[in-house]
């Protein structure tokens, strides 16, 4: 089979000499764009909510910032200075989103808060400080179009988050923005599931999907890479699946 190889000779692919942002970089599918970025050649900022240990302090320069606080956020930017590029895969804490009937609108505002308002304040102090060509992408998932019971919220953000997204494109252009929308990856974000329950649900997944297998933290990196590196593409949703809306994941 033949592989398909970067050509060098153009720089495509690479990032040297420029600055990439990622945002909830520290773990999962962010920690997966941040090695891709790295790799590529970029100077890799990493935004969290949490200091770092001392075993972490080793990887590339990192800054703390709530997306949940404006105030944070910006004053993370104002620290950071110039950027070229911004990744936002930060995700809501565990236990934000839940059955319909069993949230309030405190509970279902909180996940929309973190996800959608965390990434458009990200965004907004961002915008200001990159050139044109830079690119701004955000991360959502599968739900956004194939709702699941019980993730009423989940569906309502990452829907909205695509179409800011396209309307950010059109309106901050020539800075690019797009979305990546993972299906399921083999990161952190299942570590609260009960393992039996993950296993079975990642067995189904490899058995159904397209792809025979399930994505991994470096299939983002990739498809992060690519939309930084790529500059005619802006406005669009970039799945990186395996083809999970093709298939069902319920017992028949």
């Amino acid at each position: 089979m033949a592989i398909m190889t970067v050509d060098s000779r153009h720089g495509v692919g690479r990032l040297d000499g420029q600055r990439v942002v990622v945002v909830g970089g520290t773990s999962g599918m962010g920690l997966g764009a941040v090695r891709a970025a790295t790799a590529a050649g970029a100077e890799v900022i990493v935004g969290g909510r949490r200091p770092l240990t001392a075993r972490e302090r080793s990887g590339p320069q990192h800054i703390v910032m709530d997306v949940t606080e404006e105030s944070s956020v910006q004053a993370a930017f104002e620290t950071i200075g110039p950027l070229d590029h911004l990744l936002v895969t930060a995700a809501p804490a565990p236990g934000s989103w839940g059955p319909f009937l069993e949230q309030d609108v405190a509970s279902a505002r909180s996940y929309l808060d973190a996800k959608l308002f965390g990434s458009w304040a990200c965004a907004r102090h961002a915008a200001p400080r990159m050139p044109a060509g830079g690119s701004i992408t955000f991360l959502t998932g599968c739900a956004a179009i194939r709702p699941r019971a019980g993730a009423s919220m989940v569906t309502t953000t990452f829907a909205a988050l695509e179409a800011l997204s396209q309307a950010l494109a059109l309106e901050l252009g020539p800075l690019r923005v797009n979305t990546i929308r993972p299906g399921i990856v083999d990161s952190a974000m299942w570590d609260t599931v009960d393992a039996s329950a993950r296993e079975q649900l990642h067995a189904t997944a490899r058995k159904r999907f397209p792809a025979r297998r399930i994505g991994t933290i470096d299939d983002i990196g990739h498809a992060a890479v690519f939309l930084m590196t790529n500059p005619y593409v802006t406005g669009i949703v970039l799945e990186v699946s395996g083809g999970e809306p093709l298939v069902s994941l319920e017992a028949p």
